[in-house]
Formats: structure tokens, C-alpha cells, sequence
């Protein structure tokens, strides 16, 4: 059977690098598909663990990632897409963001891309013509998976649409600012409006970048160690369990005895346990979504 995954063709049966089912990382990764709150998690979880237990076709097939960013004020995305995770997935081949200046679209003189709205409303309006423009220009050269729109009142932005998200091949956002963008642009332009969160912003171009980072850390090649991304919180509605380093001893904070033990069993069901604590203390309403 043939799993496509970012460009990758991996055979999911063939060329395994380890006997699968003697591999405690392998063990560890099918325990948290029961967790999981949907099928688009599922489904994630499922095409990494194939990424990391099995062999994929030479590189030659990998198409990368893109993320084209729209946005007025594209110098708040510079240091960005070019620091930490998200610059070195880029160094690595793995990913490709690309931002666009949707100035260098306007037919106006003077380069505006906002106007009064209609109705005597405050602020401003991004126009129709150089978003409808910049759009066309991107789709003309290649489809796209997603246009997402920045907007704080789209579907709120979680852990499993990262996942959902990160398994797709083009992707466009749109930075919202000033006052919004003229409706009819998401009306007819728009795939999918996402918020990062219940308050509003000077413009997108945070949310993208917010956006951006969640995703392209999910990219398989991204992090050294693939197995990290999927035990972080929110993958399977619950908090990390706490993580500990070296020393053991610091000024007599101590490290927990059973993460010192080695037994890999009572280590798991420790960090079960704890992460079902952690949310049920912390953040309850997780475990409501997950029931």
C-alpha cells in the first residue's frame, strides 16, 4: 500500500528500519492514537509514524511544503521565516515561505490598498483588486491546498488543524489589517478563516507567523527527533507530562525516582498519569472536548 505524506511515497509495508512492533518508540506512538479526539489526528499520527519506521522512496519524489504570506507590512515577517525551526527547514529543503508585499499589487499611484468602507463605519478596508490580484497571480503558477484568511473572528486555531494543516502541500495566507478586507473577497476568494485566539491585532502577519511555527515543526525532517513533536501538549487533548535533565540532584530538587529507574512500562504509565493531572488541573475544558 502507498502512503503519500508531503511528497514522500513511503511503501507501508516494505524495507522497515526496525522491527516495528519491538520498538518501544513505536509502542509509545500507537498508545497515543487511542488518546486522540478525531480522525484528522488520527490520521496524522498514522502518516508520521509511517515517516519515522519506514523507509521512504529516494528524495528525488519529495516535493516541498509552501506557505505564501500576503501582508501589507511584510518587514514584521522577515526575521521570522529566516530564524530558529522554521529557517533551518528552509536551509534544509523542507519547506518554502515566500512573502508578498500586497503594496506591489495595487493599481493606486501612491500604492494604498485600503479605502473608507461603505456605510460610514470606522476605520479602514482592504481593497478587492490587489488581493484578488496577488491570489491570482499565486494560483495561476500552481493550486493551492488552503487560502486561509487571519481573522479574529474565524474558526480558532488548535493543535489538531495544525496537524490537519501540516499535511497539506500549498498553502496561502492572507494577513488581515486596518479595519478587516472587503467582504466579498471572503466570500469568493477565501477557503478557511482562522483565529489564533479571542483578541484582536494590529494585523495578521502574528497570527501567520504563529501559524507558520506550529506547522512547519509537524513537517517530517524538521526536528532530529520526529517522535518529540507528537508527544507535545495538545496532541492528544492532554498537557505534556513534566520533563526533566541533568542533574538529578539540584540543590536538592530531586528528579522523580521512576524516571530514573529505566523500567519503561511504570516510566509510560508515570507520564499517562501526570499528563491526565496536569490537564485535568489546568486545563479541564480539554478533557470536555475530548468526551
Amino acid at each position: 500500500m502507498l502512503l503519500p505524506h508531503h511528497g514522500f511515497t513511503i511503501l507501508s509495508t516494505e524495507n522497515p528500519k526496525v522491527p516495528i512492533e519491538n520498538s518501544s518508540k513505536y509502542r509509545n506512538l500507537l498508545t497515543n492514537i487511542y488518546l486522540l479526539p478525531n480522525k484528522a489526528s488520527a490520521f496524522f499520527h498514522i502518516s508520521q509514524i509511517m515517516r519515522i519506521f519506514v523507509n521512504p522512496i529516494p528524495i528525488l519524489f519529495y516535493v516541498r511544503m509552501r506557505i505564501d504570506i500576503i501582508s501589507v507590512v511584510p518587514e514584521m515577517l522577515d526575521g521570522f521565516i529566516n530564524t530558529s525551526i522554521v529557517g533551518r527547514a528552509q536551509k534544509k529543503g523542507l519547506v518554502e515561505i515566500h512573502i508578498h508585499n500586497l503594496r506591489d499589487y495595487s493599481k493606486d499611484k501612491h500604492r494604498r490598498v485600503d479605502d473608507y468602507p461603505f456605510g460610514g463605519f470606522a476605520g479602514m478596508v482592504m481593497q478587492c483588486q490587489p488581493i484578488d490580484d496577488c491570489i491570482a497571480a499565486l494560483t495561476a503558477e500552481r493550486d493551492y491546498d488552503e487560502i486561509i484568511f487571519t481573522s479574529p473572528d474565524g474558526e480558532k486555531f488548535d493543535q489538531p488543524m495544525a496537524n490537519t494543516l501540516s499535511l497539506k502541500k500549498n498553502i496561502i495566507i492572507l494577513c488581515g489589517h486596518y479595519k478587516g478586507i472587503d467582504y466579498r473577497i471572503r466570500e469568493h476568494l477565501i477557503t478557511k478563516e482562522v483565529s489564533i485566539g479571542d483578541y484582536v491585532l494590529t494585523g495578521g502577519e502574528l497570527a501567520a507567523a504563529v501559524m507558520c511555527d506550529a506547522l512547519v515543526r509537524l513537517v517530517p525532517g524538521v526536528i532530529s527527533d520526529e517522535q518529540s513533536a507528537l508527544s507535545d501538549s495538545f496532541q492528544d487533548n492532554l498537557l505534556a507530562a513534566p520533563v526533566y535533565t541533568r542533574p538529578a540532584n539540584y540543590k536538592g530538587w530531586t528528579v522523580p525516582d521512576i524516571l530514573l529507574s529505566g523500567h519503561e512500562a511504570k516510566i509510560k504509565e508515570w507520564e499517562i498519569t501526570q499528563a491526565l493531572e496536569r490537564t485535568k488541573r489546568l486545563r479541564p475544558d480539554l478533557l470536555e472536548t475530548k468526551e
